[in-house]
């Protein structure tokens, strides 16, 4: 489907010089009496490497629309993960380089959706947040101020983030999966 460039989002897949990218980011410009631009930064969704554009505003592109299919992550074997469809119960695996920015987030029966191209999976999108146990942290300074400093807390997972002090070892942590900060701690 062709789109002007204006109408370009974060988000969206392009297919670009004969490859699949994903805009990162966008801004408009308008220089003094020019015609206005779409300065944007784009992924290369296989290769992950990144690239910025310009586009007139007159320029279309077109923009490539994925299947996002429901998955249930079920577990790792070596350097395959395995996910579940929970509609069909078809199982697929995907090689851990493609999961390496999402993997320290992932725990069995995690609800995620995988996006394929023809049949192909291309991402993983995690939920908003997810909770993770605290397998290791230093012990919490009883002088310390709860908003003033942070302490890492290594997940079950492997993940480490930066957490209040009064954050103990088995506590379980609510993170967001977008900027990877610690929001709350869980019951």
């Amino acid at each position: 489907m062709l789109i002007q460039a204006t109408q370009l989002r974060p988000g969206m897949v392009l297919d670009y010089n004969g490859a699949l990218w994903r805009v990162m980011t966008i801004s408009h410009i308008t220089p003094g009496n020019w015609r206005g631009m779409v300065q944007t930064k784009l992924r290369n969704i296989k290769t992950g490497s990144q690239t910025e554009n310009r586009f007139r505003s007159e320029d279309r592109v077109e923009r490539v629309i994925l299947d996002q299919v429901p998955m249930e992550f079920l577990y790792r074997e070596g350097d395959q993960f395995y996910f579940m469809n929970t509609k069909t119960y078809d199982q697929i695996s995907l090689p851990a380089e493609m999961l390496e920015e999402v993997e320290g987030f992932l725990t069995p029966n995690t609800q995620v959706e995988v996006e394929f191209f023809e049949n192909t999976p291309l991402n993983v999108t995690l939920p908003k947040t997810v909770n993770l146990r605290v397998v290791s942290t230093e012990p919490g300074i009883k002088t310390a101020a709860v908003t003033n400093t942070l302490k890492p807390a290594t997940t079950e997972t492997g993940l480490v983030v930066q957490v209040p002090h009064f954050v103990a070892e088995g506590d379980i942590i609510t993170i967001n999966t977008e900027t990877r900060e610690y929001l709350s701690r869980s019951k």
